[in-house]
């Protein structure tokens, strides 16, 4: 993984959650701007699959289990969709906080994958 790729997840990832948590406490419902957060969210966790995929053939292997990884990041790719159709489909004010959890969660999975990636020896 990249530093700096994960940095910019880690905190797009947060400043969405936050925001999300914020407005659907302030009694918000999902909007276009909210859906908008995790769509960000999520097109950066796509960038993320391609360089999964190619930063082993370009000399930056994993040192940790490829496997834990991969569930991560399947995981994490998922957490966006579902956190939006559940809030498309149940327009209240908690789909707004639930947008914001699913956020969050991304955030720190993102981190426990880059740790994943370069700190631990298999």
């Amino acid at each position: 993984m990249i530093l700096w790729l994960t940095l910019t997840q880690v905190v797009v990832a947060a400043s969405a959650g936050a925001f999300c948590v914020a407005l659907g406490l302030f009694g918000r419902r999902p909007s276009d701007y909210t859906v908008g957060a995790l769509a960000l969210v999520e097109l950066l966790l796509i960038v993320q699959v391609v360089v999964a995929i190619v930063a082993p053939f370009a000399g930056n292997p994993p040192t940790g289990d490829l496997l834990e990884f991969w569930v991560y990041l399947v995981s994490a790719v998922l957490l966006p969709i579902g956190a939006v159709l559940w809030a498309l489909m149940e327009r209240s004010r908690w789909s707004t906080v639930i947008l914001g959890v699913a956020a969050i969660a991304v955030a720190i999975m993102v981190w426990r994958m880059h740790v994943i990636w370069t700190v631990q020896v298999a």
